[in-house]
């Protein structure tokens, strides 16, 4: 008996048996796995709403040298060492002197707010607190000035409702005629609550259609954006709970949301084509869910863990905020494998054979799998198109993607600034402002703090003298404030403004001119250390820390993901084709993602203002997502491929075999992942900007240069020798089923399945091509 036949009569043991017996059940009890669905929707929806947390940008870097200045700072002067914020006023028809009562009644009612430790006056040159430090300025012509205020925390963290006691205190100003914005953390603050309904309206209508068009089931349709928006939905409520307990980032939720709608629809879309394919050869709705949680189920669940696995490789960086950002996302994945494996299998219980009942057209079997049909599709003729010309279709997918992939070679990483913000935000008309005043580096000061404590009095003078020197000649800055001591003499501190933005790359080699070069040499010969700190020097910090660390999280990403390759497929060559084609992929998406925003081809039409550095953090969350995902369709090709190759033993034509069942599905997957994805373009926050383009560009590109043109060339290429293990680690390898190999008998050693199908491969051809035997399914 062939390989195929015994797959189809043998029930299966372990995983897929219990897989099978799952979405049987599941199928069979529907009332009860739907209701324990909505009941658990519910429960997590009130828990969330009473109890869970709320998400914070606030983080830091203890083993940072600008930590560790504002550490020092905070020791030797608590008022000037908090969270610093400005509101900026401009009056256009008279100077702010005349405004000086309005200005003093301000300044007083916000030094009452809690947690604010200092208020500076910029028309009087003092502050109202401990703090002397710094002299509020002034703009030239008297009509521009700004207030900076000192928290005790980060006032971003503060809530919506803080911010009402900021706007009574500046009433007198605004009544009087002056125009007051927040700027900094304040500004953030201010900004309106993300709303991304927008972007999953869009999403979820470009996914109706290409459903629609795949199907041609209304309800088959329907089905995979229900069970993906239910997952969501769970999945956001459980990242709630856990907000509570641990500080995620703002753009967490967001993350979640983009990922989950993704792979929620993609999972429950592979599902749902197999069990319509089954119910088309006869099976019973109850089987045929089994059958399709028994081997697109299983699909899903490596898939997924493979996802789980490249986002939990963020860890690897050492920065919790990073590494949070894969949890959430990770969180929504879950509940994706979870609705797919039980929510998709009763929903089609529930349907039973009426899933095809509405339809804008007639349903047919996927290509190539009706039984007694011989491939002959539009896919098969491609394939055999590249099998006879791989090297031509090979050398045009890589030259596509080194195309793209030119911009990634100025990639400059950095922090997106609030200039880069819609004009309807405060903190970007501050900014403006405040470039307008007093040049584009007032939006990012940079305070420098020496550490003279272990200095002897005798000396000190001398130091300040040396380091004010010192700094008053650095290179791209256009003011430096002179050193001032604070009120126990122990430490210097100072502000250097750069000569541009604080996103510019002349501000980033500014603070690591200023901390690698000029303040050692400032302190040279004394016992004296300095420091850059504030929050321009912190992101300039993160920046760095992220940047070295990529090649490490690129490392155990695609190391992780090449040994679940090659676990489930024991084919050495076609795990390192794997890694490799995708890290090209994505090497194309990073290109088009610097061409978009740092050099600014389209970033205007995004409602990006100017060029912008790509965020330093981007690149890795990109990585990370688009790898898993990217697996995604892998496992999916490559479990028909290898199928093929195990029933057949002729390499090239497993290849075609695979494109033909496959190609409709997964393209139709794709289009709602780049539909999903770029729809999160039209959100207002640039980073979400620049990751839903990089997203759904990757997806673009792996599903049609990869998919169409690299790997069946590479596969081609290849041929038998793809799948060749050494003996030794075939043996060392766990054995990971994809897609109902489990229901196969236990695996031979590799030199015997050789042996078997050099004698076995003409009759088992001239076995199928006879029709005899009957078993195909769709993908």
């Amino acid at each position: 008996m062939p390989p195929s036949r015994a797959r189809d009569t043998t029930e299966g043991t372990g995983r897929a048996g219990t897989l099978r017996r799952l979405g049987q059940w599941c199928a069979r009890h529907f009332v009860v796995v739907i209701v324990a669905w909505l009941v658990a929707l519910v429960a997590l929806q009130v828990l969330d709403r009473s109890a869970g947390g709320t998400y914070s940008d606030n983080f830091s870097l203890s083993d940072t040298q600008s930590q560790q200045g504002l550490d020092v700072l905070k020791r030797h002067d608590p008022q000037a060492g908090g969270y610093s914020s400005q509101i900026v006023l401009r009056d256009e028809h008279r100077p702010l002197a005349s405004l000086s009562s309005q200005m003093s009644t301000t300044v007083g009612d916000l030094q009452k707010l809690p947690h604010v430790l200092s208020v500076q006056n910029p028309l009087s040159g003092s502050s109202q607190g401990q703090s002397k430090q710094n002299v509020g300025p002034l703009s030239d012509d008297g009509r521009t000035a700004y207030i900076t205020v000192r928290f005790d925390v980060q006032p971003s963290t503060l809530g919506d409702a803080y911010l009402d006691g900021v706007d009574d205190a500046v009433q007198p100003l605004r009544r009087a005629g002056a125009q007051v914005e927040y700027g900094g953390p304040l500004g953030e603050l201010a900004r309106p609550a993300p709303d991304d309904r927008i972007s999953e309206l869009i999403g979820f209508a470009v996914a109706v259609l290409v459903l629609l068009a795949g199907f041609g089931s209304v309800l088959a349709a329907a089905l995979p954006l229900l069970t993906a928006l239910v997952g969501v939905v769970t999945g956001l409520a459980v990242l709630g709970l856990l907000a509570a307990a641990f500080t995620f980032a703002t753009v967490s939720p967001t993350l979640a949301t983009m990922i989950g709608l993704g792979v929620g629809i993609d999972y429950a879309l592979f599902l749902i084509t197999r069990h319509r394919q089954r119910l088309m050869d006869g099976a019973d709705p109850v089987r045929a869910a089994g059958d399709a949680t028994a081997t697109s189920g299983r699909a899903v669940l490596v898939s997924g863990c493979t996802v789980i696995v490249a986002l939990a490789g963020l860890f690897a960086s050492g920065v919790g905020f990073i590494g949070k950002l894969g949890l959430a996302a990770a969180v929504t994945v879950v509940s994706a494998v979870a609705g797919a494996l039980t929510l998709v299998p009763a929903l089609l219980g529930l349907l039973g054979r009426r899933i095809d009942r509405y339809r804008v057209r007639r349903p047919v079997a996927e290509a190539g799998t009706v039984a007694g049909a011989v491939p002959q599709g539009t896919w098969h003729r491609y394939a055999l198109r590249v099998e006879r010309r791989p090297w031509r279709y090979l050398g045009a997918g890589v030259a596509a993607v080194a195309v793209l992939a030119i911009p990634v070679f100025s990639l400059q990483l950095g922090h997106i600034g609030d200039g880069a913000d819609p004009a309807s935000f405060t903190d970007r008309r501050a900014y403006d402002l405040m470039t307008d005043a007093f040049g584009p580096g007032s939006n990012g000061p940079l305070t420098v703090v020496i550490d003279q404590s272990s200095v002897p009095q005798p000396q000190r003078s001398a130091l300040a003298s040396q380091a004010q020197k010192t700094l008053d000649a650095v290179d791209g800055a256009s003011t430096v404030t002179p050193l001032t001591p604070t009120e126990d003499g122990d430490v210097l501190v100072g502000t250097v403004y750069s000569r541009e933005s604080p996103q510019s790359a002349t501000t980033t080699d500014l603070v690591n001119r200023l901390v690698d070069r000029t303040l050692p040499d400032a302190v040279r010969g004394t016992d004296a250390r300095g420091y850059v700190t504030g929050t321009t020097a912190a992101q300039v910090d993160f920046r760095d820390i992220v940047a070295s660390r990529l090649p490490l999280i690129i490392g155990v990403v695609v190391g992780l993901a090449f040994l679940i390759i090659l676990a489930v497929f024991r084919g050495l060559l076609v795990a390192v084709k794997a890694a490799v084609l995708n890290v090209l992929s994505i090497t194309a998406s990073y290109g088009v993602v610097v061409a978009v925003f740092q050099w600014g081809w389209g970033g205007p039409a995004l409602g990006v203002n100017g060029e912008v550095p790509i965020e330093s953090y981007v690149p890795m969350m990109m990585f990370a997502i688009i790898f898993g995902l990217s697996m995604d369709y892998e496992i999916f090709l490559l479990s028909r491929v290898h199928e093929a190759w195990l029933r057949t033993g002729d390499a090239k034509a497993s290849v075609a075999h695979a494109l033909e069942i496959t190609a409709r599905v997964i393209t139709c997957a794709a289009l709602i992942m780049v539909s999903v994805f770029a729809a999160f373009i039209v959100s207002d926050n640039v980073v979400v900007k620049m990751l839903g383009l990089g997203l759904a560009v990757s997806v673009l590109i792996d599903a049609t240069v990869v998919r169409l043109l690299m790997v069946p060339a590479v596969m081609t290429l290849l041929g038998r020798h793809a799948w060749w293990t050494p003996r030794w680690l075939d043996r060392a390898l766990p054995h990971i089923d994809a897609e109902g190999e489990g229901e196969a008998p236990a695996p031979k050693a590799p030199s015997r399945v050789m042996a078997e199908r050099a004698t076995a491969s003409h009759a088992q051809q001239q076995h199928d091509r006879d029709g005899t035997d009957r078993h195909h399914d769709g993908p």
